[in-house]
Parts: C-alpha cells; structure tokens; sequence
C-alpha cells in the first residue's frame, strides 16, 4: 500500500475500538442499564481482574495516573518535613505530586542506556529527610528493582528511618523483571495510568494503586474516597480520585485481548530495531534486570539535538506521528524547584535533548511500520 499521503498517527483509539465493538458497547450498555456511573460493579470487577495480573493482594482504581500517584503519597503521610526523591526525565505528573503536597522534590539522575533511575546518582542524594523514593519505569521496562532496594536498606540502616518506595509504572504496565516479577508489583505501592495511548488503556483518563499492605490499601481506598470508606464516616483528609464505571467496562472490554496486545505492540518494537541496527542512532536499551519491555513508547536517541529535530519535521513532513518525550528537564522548571542549574544533572539534559518517539501501538500496521522505516533510512540516506 502507498503510505505516502497517508496519514500515520502516533496513536489510534479508534482501531481497536472498530475491531472489538461489539465486546464495548455489550459492556458499555450494561453500565447504561444500571446507571450506576460512579463506584458500579465494574470498579470491584477490574480491581480483582488485576489483582490478579499483578499478582498482588490490592488494586485500588483511581482517576487517572497523576491521582494515583498523589494518593500513594498522601497515604504515606507525606508533607513538608520530607524529602522524595525522582528522575527529572519524566512527565511531570511525578513531581508535581511532590510540590502540591509541599514537600521537596530532589533529583538524582538517569542512566542514559535505559533512561530509568540511575543507582549510583540515586545513592549520592538520599538523606537522612528522604520519605520516598520514586523510580520512573521510563518508556515500558521496570526499573532496577534490586539495586535501588539495595540503596534504600542501605540508607534505611543508616538513618534509622523507613524509606518507601512508589513505583511510577504509567508506561510500563505489563512488563516483568527477570524474577517474573510485574511492573507494579515489586515496591511498596506501584501506580499505573490507563490514559488512551497507554499499554493498557480506556478512553478517557484511569488509573490504579497497588499495593500488598492492606493498611496502606484501607487507606488509599479512604483518600481516594474523600476520605472515607462508608458515607460521612469521614477517616482523613481525601480528594474525589475514583475511577469511573464507563471507564472500568472499558477496560474490562480490552483485557482479554491485553497480553496478545502486548505481543504486537513488542513485535513492532523488534522490528524497529532490527530495521535500525545499522543507522547512526540508539535503539532502546533493555535493562538487564528486565525480561519483558513493553515499549510504553518506542523512543530512538540521535547523535545530536540538530539531527533530532530534523528527523522530527522529516516525519511530520510525511505526515509520520512522532513525539518528543520529554524536551523539558524538570530540574530546570522554575515552577517545581529552583535549587539546580544546567548541568546539574547531565545525562537528563542530554538525553533529553536527543530522543524521538515512533508509532508502536498494536494495531500499527505492517505497511505503515515498514514506511516509517522506509522514511527513517532514507532520511540518513539524504542525511
């Protein structure tokens, strides 16, 4: 097929949707026939669905992945005496948490072959005010479970202090480490977010906690409640976080085809890298901690940012979706801290500079992934 006035979007809804219609609307009427909008069957449904997948005692669904994390937080009391730890190489749902609950977000830096957490920055800056640390399962694998465990018992023993640790799994859901262990399974809460072009995800905003405390789970379900678990039996300060029904039958309606959706998704991915191996650019680096990358995002790291953008406007010219995730180091943003300056963290900043994303979805098809790599090659043919 000739792709060449056609265009390729970096993510499509509506193919999956076209292809399963009739799994949606059957869930979708039954939730119109109930008219139980908010905390329907479908909510305790999904819960114990991925409970399951995760291999986990509690799965708490939330709004979207940004509330799930600031739920988690909140649960483990955190407030302006405490310092959390993260990535600035993120979206910036990860930190904003931290500032909207007056704490102090501090950076350490990224590996620059898997973009996740590197182990040896994350040592450098945890102190004896560190609550939390965050490793960020950057564009599909699960991060460095046992080294960063390693670091935070080491400061644990230390300081005298518990140190939690929140997993943000919102592009990496599906995944496993080398142990079989799931992405959202291995720290003390793990938050995943359903938005439209997530591994798993619904038409709209979604998210989930997930966690084997069930004290911490109590709690999570309470601050995601407005705090509380039976009506005006309120147990602590919360917010309006629930997941709603129409949004959980959704999710219901793609979970049977989910693993064979990640497969297409990986195949896509091990195609890339295959067409890619030859050309002056990184391909994704799997950790070797990792057994299954899912590919939340396909994303290739150029030589230099002057080649990334040109790349970027050579794909936009053939109406090729890309993206660039993310141009922006959060460490830099006036807005989150102003405690550090370029150059303080400068694997982040040179990344960041020089990574492009690719269509990798599963219902990508053959002839428009084969003229993205037609499109790619011949861009350093000319280049």
């Amino acid at each position: 097929m000739d792709n060449e006035n056609k265009n390729i979007p970096m993510f499509d809804p509506t193919r999956h949707f076209n292809k399963k219609k009739e799994f949606y609307m059957k869930n979708l009427n039954n939730v119109f026939e109930h008219g139980c909008f908010i905390n329907g069957s479908e909510i305790s449904k999904l819960e114990r669905e991925l409970e399951s997948y995760v291999c986990v005692k509690n799965a708490i669904a939330v709004s979207s992945g940004t509330d799930a994390l600031l739920i988690a937080l909140m649960a483990l009391n955190v407030s302006s005496l405490d310092e959390v730890v993260t990535v600035p190489f993120t979206w910036i749902s990860t930190v904003e948490v931290i500032r909207l609950l007056n704490a102090k977000p501090v950076f350490c830096d990224i590996n620059q072959n898997t973009y996740n957490m590197d182990v040896n920055s994350l040592k450098n800056v945890i102190t004896e005010k560190t609550k939390v640390v965050i490793p960020v399962s950057l564009f599909g694998q699960i991060y460095d479970i046992e080294n960063v465990k390693k670091i935070v018992n080491e400061a644990e023993k230390k300081y005298g202090n518990k140190i939690y640790i929140i997993e943000d799994a919102a592009q990496s859901f599906g995944s496993f480490d080398n142990m079989n262990r799931k992405s959202c399974s291995v720290s003390d809460i793990g938050c995943t977010s359903f938005f439209p072009s997530k591994p798993l995800g619904c038409f709209g905003d979604g998210g989930m906690c997930f966690t084997d405390n069930d004290e911490l789970a109590n709690k999570m379900r309470m601050i995601k409640n407005h705090g509380c678990l039976k009506r005006y039996e309120y147990k602590c300060v919360g917010i309006n976080g629930r997941l709603d029904t129409i949004q959980a039958s959704i999710l219901l309606a793609k979970l049977p085809d989910f693993e064979e959706s990640l497969k297409k998704r990986i195949y896509n991915a091990e195609k890339y890298n295959k067409a890619f191996e030859d050309l002056p650019l990184q391909i994704p680096i799997k950790n070797k901690n990792c057994n299954r990358h899912v590919y939340g995002q396909y994303t290739i790291m150029l030589n230099d940012k002057k080649t990334c953008d040109k790349l970027f406007e050579y794909l936009k010219s053939k109406k090729i979706g890309c993206g660039k995730f993310y141009p922006v180091c959060l460490h830099l943003v006036d807005a989150i801290t102003k405690d550090y300056k370029i150059g303080s963290l400068p694997v982040s900043e040179y990344v960041s500079k020089k990574v492009l994303s690719l269509p990798v979805y599963s219902e990508l098809m053959d002839d428009e992934r084969y003229f993205i790599i037609k499109s790619i090659r011949s861009f350093f043919e000319k280049n």
